[in-house]
């Protein structure tokens, strides 16, 4: 048996279950004994009662032979006991006897049972039965470890089963107090207390094993439920701002801008700008919270990832004519994916570096395959990152300088989406930057061949 499961819960049962059936074997040889015992005496008592009205003693003593009186039976003053005879030779052909001591004259004759043959019969019986018990017990054990360990399979597949989730992550062996904390802590566990945890110092490999990885699944809804938090805080700030500037301007034309036009075409201009703020802003956590509850449904595809960053290129180009736009493309370099997201992605980055870049600067696109990768760098010479700012990009809302973002617009999502879209093509994303010297960030692809019969459908 694995030493690594001495304690467990399984073998603890099946320890008790082999105390409990060695119990009882052992009560019922008792049982027998004493019956045997019985049998004995009265068989011994018929026979002596008869030897004694024959006068047929086998010895006779001056002085009262030691032995026991029992109660409760005739001629309890009489002295009684066993004599055995050993056989140094041959234990087996020692003889048993039954001795009843009676007096007679100026001493006691001794009337004796010989029951060694009953014994003999009785020993094979015991032996006999002692080997059936021996192997009963044997297949009880291997039955009972079996039962228990599949009574037990469901809450070795729960702990299993968080385990997995963890790495994408009362029988009598076991306390009372120990599953009662258990339960009581797992009942404790709410929104408000998502930071308990259960103690794992426990002898039982399974509750151990359990608490470990209820543990750790604990760990990840806290961290999900702060993120939530935040989440849900940073876009209530986020559209706490547009909301308050379209009640200013509200308030604003409802005092003076009624007759006076500049006062409300400037209103209606921001009232727009704000509304149109928001509506994005809205559009874009409305994509956040599909993409996290799977909702959100991808038409992959063979894509001319070539197309689709030239078709990104000229709308850049429209969209931004005071910036110099560099490309360098490879054509006909081929991924697996959606269009749509695709060319959603290579927007966020084109936008993010002009927005960060000075005009007459320049902004640039490349894209070459490098063996199995398909490679598309954007780059610029903008503001750049800070370090310490890096690890924190892709965060929603994260902006690496409120003051600039307030000048350039932009709610801190347009990053989170361009990762949460590469990372579901299966591709990867590389960041270089240095501040006051510009940002580049290198997507990587897995490359497909181009299809016999390839028919471009890239979105326009």
């Amino acid at each position: 048996m694995n030493k690594k499961l001495d304690f467990s819960i399984a073998n603890r049962i099946s320890r008790w279950h082999f105390g409990e059936a060695l119990s009882n074997f052992l009560t019922i040889n008792i049982v027998l004994l004493i019956f045997f015992s019985i049998a004995v005496i009265s068989a011994g008592e018929t026979h002596i009662e008869k030897l004694m009205a024959e006068e047929s003693y086998s010895e006779l003593s001056l002085s009262e032979p030691s032995g026991v009186k029992i109660p409760f039976i005739k001629e309890s003053s009489l002295t009684r006991t066993v004599i055995y005879e050993r056989d140094l030779s041959n234990w087996w052909n020692s003889t048993l006897a039954y001795r009843v001591w009676a007096p007679l004259g100026d001493g006691y004759a001794a009337y004796e049972y010989d029951f060694t043959e009953t014994a003999r019969l009785s020993l094979k019986f015991l032996i006999a039965l002692a080997a059936i018990e021996l192997l009963m017990l044997l297949a009880g054990i291997r039955k009972s470890l079996s039962v228990t360990r599949s009574a037990l399979h469901p809450l070795a597949e729960l702990t299993e089963t968080t385990q997995n989730i963890s790495r994408q992550k009362a029988q009598s062996g076991v306390s009372r107090t120990q599953l009662r904390d258990l339960a009581g802590k797992l009942d404790q566990i709410d929104a408000d207390g998502l930071e308990t945890r259960i103690s794992v110092e426990s002898p039982q490999k399974e509750l151990s094993g359990l608490a470990e990885a209820i543990n750790g699944m604990l760990d990840r809804i806290n961290e999900s439920y702060n993120s939530q938090v935040r989440f849900v805080s940073d876009a209530s700030h986020e559209l706490r701002t547009p909301i308050a500037v379209i009640q200013g301007y509200a308030n604003l034309l409802d005092r003076w801008g009624k007759n006076d036009e500049k006062v409300l075409q400037e209103s209606i201009d921001t009232i727009k700008s704000e509304a149109q703020n928001m509506k994005d802003l809205v559009e874009q956590l409305l994509f956040l919270a599909r993409g996290d509850n799977d909702s959100l449904r991808l038409d992959i595809e063979t894509l001319n990832i070539s197309a689709i960053a030239r078709d990104v290129i000229r709308e850049t180009e429209m969209i931004a004519p005071s910036h110099a736009i560099a490309c360098e493309i490879e054509e006909g370099a081929f991924i697996h994916g959606d269009a749509q997201l695709m060319k959603q992605a290579l927007r966020i980055l084109m936008d993010n570096s002009v927005k960060y870049t000075s005009e007459k600067d320049e902004v640039k696109i490349a894209l070459h395959t490098e063996g199995e990768k398909v490679k598309i760098a954007v780059s610029d010479n903008g503001i750049g990152i800070v370090p310490e700012d890096l690890p924190y990009i892709f965060d929603r809302f994260f902006r690496s300088d409120d003051s600039r973002t307030r000048k350039t617009g932009g709610s801190g999502l347009g990053l989170s989406i361009a990762k949460w879209i590469v990372e579901r093509h299966g591709g990867s994303v590389e960041v270089v930057s240095r501040k006051d010297i510009g940002t580049r960030i290198t997507l990587s692809f897995d490359a497909v061949k181009s299809p016999i019969g390839f028919t471009d459908r890239s979105p326009s």
